[in-house]
């Protein structure tokens, strides 16, 4: 996904006085495996035009989630919460695969040369088009999808040890991610709902925000 999924929550929380960032992933499948480490450095030379060694709180969405232990360990900034916003949860100890076995079966004969369609193609127009509250929004977020190998998604990404040393939560729009917020609680984490699609935060981007200050400053 692009960052103009995050661009109307990054204005809210700006506007309340938060600094900011969001940074661009859309270049990460370019070239070849591995991917991770162009997501951690795109995430890193982000936060470096904001202050130098300021603390931080990292918010990974859906499949992002997977890379903040790398993201964090590669950062220089000292990360003082994270938070995981229907996301995927990364392994507590060794590499995290980036998809299951029954995904990789269903993504692989979409693949063309290789490379597959972009995120919202790949489902029925029933599930797509209630994430998104109005055309408009939409075909913001349509367009700029990037289009990813499908050796992204068979890649392993490192899990240093001791990444979760520090405050997590996780804020659940809904299914099928309430069974990962309820793993979260089981790691002890905080977990807030906010009802929703798997896109909410563009659809409630104040109630979105509102969480996660509240996660931010209560872990």
């Amino acid at each position: 996904m692009g960052p103009s999924t995050w661009r109307p929550v990054a204005e809210l929380l700006t506007v309340a006085g938060y600094q900011v960032q969001v940074p661009s992933l859309l270049r990460i499948g370019a070239g070849a495996p591995p991917f991770w480490p162009r997501i951690v450095d795109a995430v890193r030379d982000d936060l470096r035009q904001g202050p130098a060694g300021s603390p931080v709180t990292l918010v990974a969405h859906s499949n992002a989630g997977l890379f903040l232990p790398a993201i964090r360990s590669g950062l220089d900034h000292p990360v003082t919460s994270s938070i995981f916003v229907d996301a995927a949860l990364p392994a507590l100890v060794g590499a995290t695969p980036v998809a299951s076995p029954e995904l990789l079966e269903f993504l692989g004969p979409m693949a063309v040369n290789g490379r597959l369609p972009r995120w919202t193609d790949w489902w029925d127009e029933e599930d797509v088009a209630p994430m998104f509250s109005d055309p408009a929004m939409r075909q913001t977020f349509s367009e700029e999808q990037p289009t990813l190998p499908l050796s992204y998604y068979e890649q392993h990404v490192p899990v240093p040890d001791g990444w979760d040393d520090h405050p997590c939560s996780y804020l659940l729009f809904g299914p099928p991610y309430d069974e990962l917020a309820a793993e979260a609680r089981e790691r002890g984490w905080r977990v807030a709902h906010l009802p929703g699609a798997h896109l909410h935060q563009i659809v409630d981007p104040a109630g979105t925000s509102r969480h996660l200050v509240e996660l931010a400053t209560t872990t």
